[in-house]
Formats: C-alpha cells, structure tokens, sequence
C-alpha cells in the first residue's frame, strides 16, 4: 500500500476530517495563549505595579518559549509520533496557562510564560505536518491553511472573551479560563486524533502494525497483513539532515522567507494599535484596527490556500508577501482617516495569507521522517525576526520617525520574503 497514493485518489473520510479539525482547535488555543498575555498586561502592571520594562521581559520569555520549542521540542515529533507530541502540548500549555493564574510575582510570569512558549511552539509545529500527511496532494494546501488560520481567529475570539472577563472578574480568571480550555481538549486528542500512518509506516514503533489497522478501519480501507514495504531514508531528525546537498538552498530560503515575514508580521502585531492611534483616531478605533487586521488575516489564509491549489504555492505566497509590502508603502495615502482600518484589514490579508503558505511550503519540501525537524526550524529561524520586529519598531517609534516611513522600513523585509520564496526550489513544491 502507498498511503500517499490512497489519500490522494479518495474522498476524505470522517477521520481526516477530525484530525483536521483537531488541528485547527489547537492552532485557536496557541493563538489564545500567546495573546493572552497582551491582553491581561493592563491588568497586571496596574496590580503590581511594575514597569513596561519588566512587562517586556515576560513577553521576550514567551517568544524564546516559542523559539525553543519549535527548534528543539518539535524535532522529537519525527521520534515519537505526531500525536504523542501534540498531547504532550496541550499539556504543557494547558497546565502553564492554568498556573499562571496562581503567579505571585513577576519571576512567576516569566517562568510561565517560558514553559507555555515551549507547548506552543511546538504545537505549531507539529500540526501541519500531521495535517499535510492526511489530506490530498491536490488541496493540500488549503487544508494546512486553513489549520494555520486557528491561530489568528484565536487570537481574535480570546480577544472578544477577555473583553468581558478582565473588567468584571480580573485578570486570573482569564488565565483559569485559557487553562480549562485547552484541558477540556486533552481527552479530544487521545480518543479522536488520530497517528499519521506515514510515519507509522515508515519509523515503525511498536505494535505499527495494529496501530495502522486501526486507523484504516476508521477510514473505511481493507486491515494489512503485514506493514507496506517502503523506501526508509537514513537521515535522521536533526538540523544536518535538513541541510543535506539536495536540500540545502531550499532550506536557507525558505528560513530567510520566514525570518523576514516574522520581522514585518509581528512588528504590526505589536505595534498597529498604538501606530493606528498615532495617526489621529479615537482610542476606540484605534483598538478595533488589531480586530480588523486578524480577520483580514484568516480570509487571507483561507483564501490564499485555494488559490494556491489553482495557481503554484510559491507564485502565490510570494504575491501575498509582496502585495503587503505595496500595501504599506500607501499608508501616507490613508493616515488620520477610519479608512485607514480598511488598509489593515488588506495588510492582514496579505502578510498573513502569504507567511502561512510558507508552512506548506515547509510541509512539501521535507519527507515524513524530518518534516517536523523542518517545520520547527523554519519557524525558530522565524522567532528570531520576531524578536527583531516589535524591538526595531520601538526604536524607530521612540526616535520620532513618522508613521509613514516606517511602513515602508518594515514593507522591505515582506518584499525579500517574498522574493526568498521564489527562489525555493524542491520537487514537492509548484
């Protein structure tokens, strides 16, 4: 049996369509989790009284949570399994959030923070690659998409929650309420999520054999006498198989594509509130410009995965990336009007449509025994722009420099990410 060959020639069952789904509801809490903590800072600093300095630590230990878990605890997927390591995530992430709760100090934060980073970021990691190994060659791409897209519709759905949470029962009780969440989908992922029979047959842990049988009941396929005969590959899940002759020039651009959108994405993440006050408009419209910018982003995911389907991945990720860039250089155009929320609304469109393509184009370039190793260095080399993004536009910020030119600083990096993901070259990717 070649199972890539069976996915792709049939109709997806009801077990690839609750993995999907399993995926995505993830993606929504590592969304929920990384902006939980923007949202409760308010909070926080008004309780304990301490510094945006102090507050800044605890968002860097998130990031570096993030960074490190991508790069170090993802790769173990590619040994133990895609579903083991998506459980042990929720765990950590469950668990991290929920103590948070009970933090008496800002040491207490930053450890938590830290320890959440570490699930999260391997979950994002994890995810699509199961995602990718479950769904046909032929709308691949929009299904990782659109499991990438949980991110940003949960960050703006936690956002909503929050809203009516902190004022009314503080902010412990949004981080009880995080952590309750992502528990309640610990028994989801053991009974429902299902292990990727690729890598079933192609690591071979024990008891492959009844393992696979029973994900192909599920799917309706005939039980195997024996595990397929398949190529095994001798490189193994670390970083040096990753830049191995043939596949070495795909990974350095597909590592410069993320390090680039990473700077432009998260510099507007952080910083399109206080830029969009900046330019004249009401607290009010100013907060909704966040709100506008992750809803043009998850219509852009969406849509950004069909037409790749239509038209090549990297044609498309690259005109979304560019597209953004062109966008932003028009910011002059729109300064000090409520259009301007309509103009962020494009940009989300764009840079986020674009930067989560690249995690397609990760998922092709990569067989199933490094995928995940893959995935996860592709996004640490990510987390490093966006350490650099919100740190830069601070700078720039505090040195007076208008509005209107640092749109256009931060457009440069979306037009070389752009440009790096043409220059990906791999069989698996159009």
């Amino acid at each position: 049996m070649d199972i890539k060959t069976v996915i792709d020639n049939r109709n997806l069952s009801w077990l690839q369509y609750s993995t999907i789904f399993i995926c995505f509801l993830m993606n929504m809490l590592d969304g929920m989790d990384v902006l939980i903590i923007s949202y409760t800072a308010p909070s926080i600093a008004k309780e304990w009284s301490i510094s945006s300095e102090a507050l800044g630590v605890v968002f860097s230990a998130g990031l570096l949570g993030m960074t490190v878990g991508a790069m170090f605890l993802a790769p173990k997927t590619d040994v133990i399994g895609r579903k083991p390591m998506i459980l042990l995530c929720a765990v950590i992430m469950g668990g991290s959030i929920f103590a948070t709760a009970f933090a008496q100090s800002i040491y207490h934060l930053v450890f938590f923070r830290f320890v959440s980073g570490l699930g999260i970021g391997s979950m994002l990691a994890s995810t699509p690659a199961l995602a990718s190994e479950y769904t046909p060659n032929k709308t691949k791409d929009f299904w990782v998409s659109l499991v990438i897209s949980g991110y940003p519709m949960g960050a703006f759905l936690s956002g909503l929650v929050a809203a009516s949470i902190i004022p009314v029962y503080g902010w412990r009780t949004m981080y009880q309420v995080a952590g309750l969440a992502t528990a309640v989908t610990i028994p989801l992922i053991y009974f429902l999520l299902a292990e990727s029979l690729d890598f079933l047959f192609k690591t071979r842990p024990k008891n492959a054999l009844e393992k696979s049988n029973h994900i192909l009941a599920k799917m309706g396929l005939q039980p195997l006498s024996q595990l397929p005969v398949v190529q095994l590959q001798a490189s193994k899940a670390s970083v040096s198989a990753l830049l191995i002759p043939e596949r070495k020039s795909a990974t350095l651009w597909l590592w410069m594509a993320f390090f680039m959108s990473f700077v432009t994405l998260y510099f507007l993440t952080s910083w399109i509130p206080k830029l969009a006050a900046n330019t004249g408009l009401s607290l009010e419209l100013a907060i909704y410009a966040g709100t506008v910018f992750n809803l043009g982003s998850f219509a852009g995911i969406l849509i950004q995965g069909y037409l790749s389907g239509m038209f090549g991945l990297r044609k498309v990720i690259g005109l979304f990336l560019i597209g953004a860039a062109l966008l932003m250089m028009t910011f002059s155009a729109f300064s000090g009007s409520a259009l301007i929320l309509v103009l962020f609304g494009f940009i989300g469109f764009c840079i986020q449509g674009g930067f989560v393509g690249l995690y397609s184009v990760a998922a092709r370039i990569y067989p199933t025994e490094v995928r995940t190793t893959g995935i996860g260095w592709a996004i640490g080399a990510g987390r490093i722009g966006a350490l650099v993004g919100p740190l830069l536009g601070g700078v720039l910020i505090g040195m007076d420099v208008s509005m209107t030119l640092n749109f256009i600083i931060f457009a440069l990096p979306a037009i070389v990410a752009g440009l790096a993901t043409f220059l990906i070259r791999s069989t698996g990717v159009s």
